[in-house]
């Protein structure tokens, strides 16, 4: 009930079709960002493609500026040498044939998958698994790689995946609501700059078509686009 009360009063401290600046947007949803915890800022940009086509699809990572607020869980599957240097490097889950048993069995306690080149054998077998929760390794985004400790790093560091869904809406946790405005709007507009950067070929027309900024237990907020490039 105290929960549905807050939403409540969120959405009645906006304009539900006002397209709002960043910094106006920011500042409110900060202001709403009420809950016990420190709530995740989200950022959903709504593109002009179809992803269902392979010359249309959006997607990539992201070292933001001021970091996520989140700390990244990180599985590496290797063997030897390069298992040790995942552990040193700080991944919470290490393994081969025993991690991907652990997976199998829906035992998955990482949020970022990493792979070296020789274990993508052994990893394909999982795609059905990891693929719809976003985990699947991949070379274009360097998570199958051999500088395992670099791409630990990289993910623990305040990286962040961007992906087009099939509705072609991307979304991402840009920050914490406890982060400074100025840092939370330098992270958006890194994010935005990347993925007008990725623009597809196959991309026709107005390609970022509308955005809404929301928090964890916040209403969304419109925004208005023309105030989300870099400067």
């Amino acid at each position: 009930m105290a929960k549905n009360k807050r939403l409540e009063a969120a959405r009645a401290a906006v304009e539900r079709n006002k397209p709002y600046s960043l910094d106006e947007a920011i500042a409110l949803v900060k202001a709403n960002a009420r809950a016990k915890f420190d709530e995740t800022i989200e950022l959903s940009l709504n593109l002009g493609i179809d992803p269902r086509h392979a010359d249309q699809m959006v997607r990539g990572l992201l070292s933001l500026p001021n970091g996520t607020g989140k700390t990244l869980r990180v599985g590496v599957f290797a063997r030897g040498a390069k298992a040790d240097e995942a552990r040193e490097a700080g991944a919470e889950v290490v393994g081969a044939e025993d991690l991907a048993e652990k997976v199998q069995a829906g035992e998955i306690a990482f949020d970022r998958c990493i792979a070296t080149p020789d274990m993508m054998a052994l990893v394909g077998r999982l795609g059905k698994i990891l693929g719809p929760r976003g985990l699947m390794p991949n070379p274009r985004l360097g998570t199958v790689t051999m500088d395992v400790k670099g791409a630990i790093t990289a993910a623990k560091s305040g990286q962040v995946e961007y992906r087009a869904e099939k509705a072609g809406i991307v979304h991402a946790g840009v920050g914490k609501a406890s982060f400074d405005s100025e840092k939370l709007a330098e992270n958006i507009r890194a994010l935005v700059d990347a993925v007008q950067k990725a623009r597809p070929t196959g991309a026709k027309g107005t390609y970022l078509k509308k955005a809404a900024l929301s928090s964890t237990m916040g209403a969304g907020l419109r925004l208005d686009v023309t105030t989300l490039a870099a400067g």
